[in-house]
């Protein structure tokens, strides 16, 4: 066989640092005073106990280090292809964003980096994994991958090992491969599959089909298990499996397989109408896994199928699409199912972190997991038994207009907590900022249909609905004080402009236009256009318009314990705006995180800020303007020199495809640099 391989890169600091840079930490609660994984815990709470930094000096913060991703003579970071600008403004088109999804290279980090035994670990845009010192930012080994996939954009995980294998960093890639090396050399693990490469695209998966299915999002490791998902085409329906697989630590072979569609004599194979179920791609995990290590549960948060913009193909509820679902984490075996959206045509993709929470209600503590996707809409729910804390009804939706489409009659509500986005839109509720966005957005909105979450794709012409398919709350999901019992939320509003009509079979492959405008070059439709429901910026602000009134980004804490709102403030400004209506909020990708200080930590706006919040009262206490948009989550840790350090990825880019300005690991401490 033929190995692939990657090149281990040691920077002089490795040789400098000595035995040092690897220098285990002491204390029992060592471990919970850096960040382990992605969510700090592998229940996604994202919440840490340090206290050095509070509300009280949180405007001390100071730049302590930058660590710069971009390697000497590396190539340049690619410019973006330019936006679809038809009757509104877009995004990449869907052909573009494939291939540029399949190299790193071509898109803005996202990364949150681990810190754990003294040593920091993250995946960058250069084809590089890379370990630096946490409390200097200095580089202590690089690991480049060869191969047309660069490494995972929001990050690794990370496995302490055991009497047979040491501690391993492991990761996947674009182009679906799986990733194992020593954390303290970077050099890969013999054992783990070809010379520590995995390759995930099995003939199980591909099913003989073009496609991939690779990683964006970092594996989740319990015990000796690492358990992913991946990432599936969107466009056309058949192609390569979604499914949820955990592999040995040790040799790299699969223990698990999970399918996401189930198969002829599964159970829940009946709502895939005829066979519509075979070689079906999408309904996949290309978010994040969390896992009740207690109980040895797994839960799996799915995305739509594909395409995710028309399902007459595939009539019923289509299980397990945009659904949560927990199986046991040491076999794959379902354990229950709830499913958030029936027959998905919305792309309305369960993408952030299960939370993994207590709810106290009635002198009770409930064990609970926080379910939320684009639609803003937040389910909470017994994670050991998947039902709803608060109450869910079925309300019924507007129905599609698409001959050949069968949407659901109904969709699940939750009674609380209140949804988090924007459920409505008319023309009385058009922007009127400035008198220029007003006349620019009634123009725009004049033959639009205008509705909520379940609007149907429009026939015919185009139709607006909120929210769109960025959200709502995308992968960013939440983050969980359970000192307060408040879920910290950042959500977006921001509409989808969308519509198909019919295509006439003899004119070729059918036309997807338009960001979101998925359709099936064999089928029956094509798309008419659409994109964002906005319009430039001004005075050549990357910043888009939204077209609704603002805001058009929020924060907001949820108190778990009755399932309202404690406080929603405005997230993010509009710089282009005159200075007295800036404070608009802003869309954008990335999560909160918060501490036993009581303190948000978050990014994610377009408007290249970081921020610090009161966790009680949603009170704005510090705020820094980066060198480009923090779309990722950040994360906190205590260094070796006992100060605690608050890091955010700053590269630019994001939702709009603005423009990539910064390769940046930025660290703050009360201070600065010492």
């Amino acid at each position: 066989m033929k190995r692939t391989v990657g090149i281990l890169l040691v920077a002089p600091t490795l040789l400098m640092l000595g035995g040092s840079a690897f220098a285990q930490p002491k204390g029992g609660d060592a471990r919970a005073k850096e960040w382990p994984t992605y969510g700090h815990d592998s229940g996604g709470m994202r919440f840490s106990p340090l206290t050095e930094i509070k509300p009280s000096n949180v405007d001390r913060l100071k730049v302590a280090w930058v660590y710069h991703m971009k390697p000497a003579g590396a190539a340049p970071v690619a410019a973006p292809p330019p936006r679809n600008t038809g009757g509104a403004v877009g995004d990449v088109p869907e052909g573009t964003r494939a291939s540029m999804r399949g190299n790193s290279r071509f898109s803005p980090s996202t990364v949150t980096p681990l810190v754990i035994d003294g040593m920091m670990y993250l995946t960058t845009p250069y084809g590089r994994v890379v370990a630096v010192d946490p409390t200097t930012g200095k580089e202590i080994w690089a690991y480049a991958l060869q191969g047309g996939g660069g490494p995972a954009t929001r990050g690794v995980e990370y496995w302490p090992g055991d009497a047979q294998t040491p501690a391993q960093i492991v990761f996947g890639s674009g182009d679906g491969r799986l990733f194992s090396l020593n954390a303290k050399t970077g050099k890969p693990n013999p054992e783990f599959g070809d010379n520590g490469i995995v390759n995930m695209n099995t003939e199980e998966i591909m099913r003989g089909m073009p496609g991939r299915n690779g990683l964006t999002s970092p594996p989740i490791v319990y015990k000796h298990l690492l358990i992913a998902g991946g990432t599936t085409q969107e466009n056309p329906p058949l192609g390569p499996a979604g499914d949820v697989r955990a592999w040995d630590m040790h040799t790299g072979k699969v223990v698990w397989t999970f399918h996401s569609v189930p198969r002829a004599g599964e159970k829940y194979n009946d709502t895939w109408g005829g066979e519509s179920w075979k070689n079906r791609s999408g309904v996949n995990v290309w978010g994040f896994i969390t896992v009740d290590a207690k109980r040895g549960i797994a839960y799996l948060p799915f995305g739509a199928p594909s395409v995710d913009q028309y399902g007459g193909d595939r009539p019923g509820d289509n299980l397990f699409s945009s659904s949560l679902v927990a199986v046991d984490a040491n076999t794959g075996k379902y354990l229950w199912h709830f499913q958030i959206v029936h027959h998905d045509i919305w792309d309305a993709d369960l993408t952030g972190a299960p939370a993994l929470i207590d709810v106290k209600r009635g002198g009770k503590t409930i064990p609970a997991v926080a379910a939320i996707n684009k639609l803003g809409l937040l389910f909470l729910l017994d994670r050991v038994t998947g039902k709803p804390i608060y109450g869910v009804e079925e309300r019924p939706v507007a129905q599609s207009k698409v001959p050949l489409e069968r949407t659901s009659k109904t969709q699940p509500f939750p009674l609380k907590p209140p949804p988090l986005s924007r459920m409505t839109m008319s023309m009385e509720d058009v922007a009127t900022v400035t008198p220029e966005l007003e006349a620019a957005c009634r123009a725009l909105m004049k033959d639009l249909d205008l509705g909520g979450p379940y609007l149907p794709v429009s026939y015919n012409k185009l139709g607006a609905r909120f929210p769109g398919n960025h959200g709502g709350v995308n992968w960013g999901g939440v983050s969980f004080n359970p000192q307060l019992g408040y879920l910290f939320i950042n959500s977006n509003d921001l509409g989808q402009i969308t519509g198909i009509r019919d295509h006439d079979m003899n004119e070729g492959r059918a036309i997807g236009r338009g960001v979101g405008n998925r359709v099936d070059p064999g089928g029956p439709y094509e798309g008419i256009g659409g994109g964002r429901f906005s319009i430039p910026g001004k005075n050549g602000s990357t910043q888009q318009l939204p077209c609704q009134q603002p805001p058009w980004g929020q924060l907001t804490a949820v108190n778990v314990n009755t399932g309202e709102f404690v406080w929603r403030v405005p997230l993010g400004v509009t710089d282009s705006l005159p200075p007295d209506k800036q404070k608009t909020g802003r869309p954008g990708n990335g999560g909160t995180i918060a501490t036993a200080s009581g303190l948000v930590f978050v990014g994610a706006t377009d408007d290249a800020r970081f921020r610090a919040f009161d966790g009680k009262t949603g009170k704005e206490l510090w705020t820094v303007k980066l060198g480009g948009a923090a779309q990722a989550t950040p994360m906190t840790y205590q260094g070796r020199d006992g100060r605690q350090y608050v890091v955010i990825t700053s590269t630019g880019g994001g939702f709009f495809n603005n423009p990539v300005t910064d390769d940046s690991i930025m660290a703050f401490a009360l201070d600065g640099a010492k």
